[in-house]
């Protein structure tokens, strides 16, 4: 368990300067720190770049190896967008003609940090006092549990509830590095990969192309495909491997596998006849829980449901998606918990429809209710005349936050009012 003090969050101006600069943080902590791979390399295992990634048969959707790791950073070290962003966040407030002063200053600044970084290892080490400030400064607690019940030597596919587009992710390699384990491989979706500059950055972070954006259905197919034999490729090299239970966000908070994700799995086993439940034995799905006290999206999630029950059509607008890791990274989540479970048996996974229930279950099974979540259905009867299943027992030891909610969704119209405390009471109605 580990237990972090809260502290104020950071609001910063700019969608692409402020993911930049918390990927960058080089005018804060991590100035004068020097990279050293040694350690954190041995406890990777030596395990990257294996086989040349199958002679780069993954070119377009595998993350970077360590043989582009130096390229990469100096293409990120020349680039005028990076050094721009990098100071219109951290010195937005100083006139412009300071700001242009400081690029040629920003530019030697990156190029010195990234000098000594030639791995993805010591990528991943490096930002790894970033990601470590990021959790202690938006949380008050982090508990992480049931890795060790499992064997840090072997690969597993962590299958998770999605909540958060970039901290799901981010805790899961958090709490990784937090017990001495090697981080995984991370499966994101095309489309956010609109900007170079990020999609280097997640490529470099062990990041691996999703490609949701196609519409051909044959095309699609065999990109999945594609894609599902990368995953296999991947564990049985041992990486292991990241990947939400559904497309998208839970956004009301109801935790469900898409079995299709499931059947995109098991068609890594589809040209050499394997079976359903042997194709998922191989990959050693693990369920894995995320779970946040306060959302910190939980506003604009609840705006964006209660457009699609009123039948609206939703379309995101230009940088939304960004507008959500932004406000997903910076807000603060209270107590955070990771639980990993045992791996699925093949009894659980004669099909995909039994694998996805044994994935329910186990991820149901180690979520918790916090205060909130009770707070949520009191204000739901109190204030909006809900009524309440006879199940729910407030507890009578700790002091409900009602007011704390209401703050959340003040000015908001009733029905986003209610969507969101919906979304925190889901569970327990």
């Amino acid at each position: 368990m580990f237990r972090t003090p809260q502290f104020s969050e950071r609001v910063g101006s700019g969608n692409l300067d402020v993911f930049i600069f918390h990927h960058w943080s080089l005018f804060a902590k991590t100035t004068d720190q020097n990279v050293t791979e040694t350690n954190y390399t041995e406890k990777q295992g030596g395990m990257q770049d294996t086989l040349k990634e199958s002679q780069d048969d993954y070119a377009d959707i595998r993350p970077y190896t360590d043989a582009e790791v130096a390229s990469v950073l100096e293409r990120l070290g020349r680039s005028d967008e990076l050094h721009r962003a990098l100071i219109a966040y951290r010195f937005g407030h100083w006139p412009q003609w300071m700001q242009k002063k400081l690029v040629r200053l920003t530019a030697w600044q990156l190029r010195r940090h990234f000098a000594p970084v030639t791995t993805v290892d010591a990528f991943q080490a490096w930002l790894s006092h970033w990601i470590n400030a990021l959790v202690e400064s938006t949380s008050s607690e982090v508990v992480i549990t049931g890795l060790d019940q499992l064997d840090a030597s072997q690969s597993y596919l962590w299958l998770s509830n999605h909540r958060d587009i970039a901290m799901d992710p981010t805790l899961i390699g958090y709490a990784l590095m937090q017990s001495g384990w090697p981080t995984a491989r991370i499966a994101i979706g095309d489309n956010l990969l609109g900007n170079s500059v990020l999609a280097d950055l997640m490529k470099l972070n062990k990041s691996f192309i999703v490609k949701r954006s196609i519409n051909d259905r044959r095309e699609k197919l065999r990109e999945f495909q594609r894609l599902s034999g990368y995953i296999r490729h991947s564990l049985d090299h041992g990486h292991s491997v990241w990947l939400a239970q559904r497309q998208g966000r839970a956004k009301d908070n109801l935790d469900y596998t898409d079995t299709a994700v499931l059947k995109m799995l098991a068609l890594s086993g589809r040209e050499e006849k394997i079976s359903f439940i042997d194709t998922m034995a191989a990959l050693r799905p693990v369920p894995v829980l995320v779970q946040f006290e306060w959302d910190p999206c939980d506003c604009l999630k609840a705006r964006e449901l209660v457009a699609r029950e009123k039948g609206i059509p939703y379309e995101k607008r230009p940088g939304e998606d960004t507008e959500s890791i932004l406000t997903g990274l910076r807000g603060q989540k209270g107590r955070i918990r990771i639980c990993f479970g045992q791996p699925l048996s093949e009894g659980d996974m004669t099909d995909a429809d039994s694998m996805a229930q044994a994935t329910d279950t186990a991820i149901e099974s180690m979520k918790t209710y916090f205060p909130v979540n009770f707070a949520a259905v009191r204000l739901l009867q109190q204030d909006f005349g809900y009524s309440v299943p006879a199940s729910v027992v407030y507890p009578t030891d700790i002091e409900l936050p009602l007011n704390q909610l209401r703050a959340r969704y003040h000015g908001q119209p009733d029905d986003v009012a209610v969507r969101l405390l919906k979304n925190y009471a889901a569970g327990l109605l």
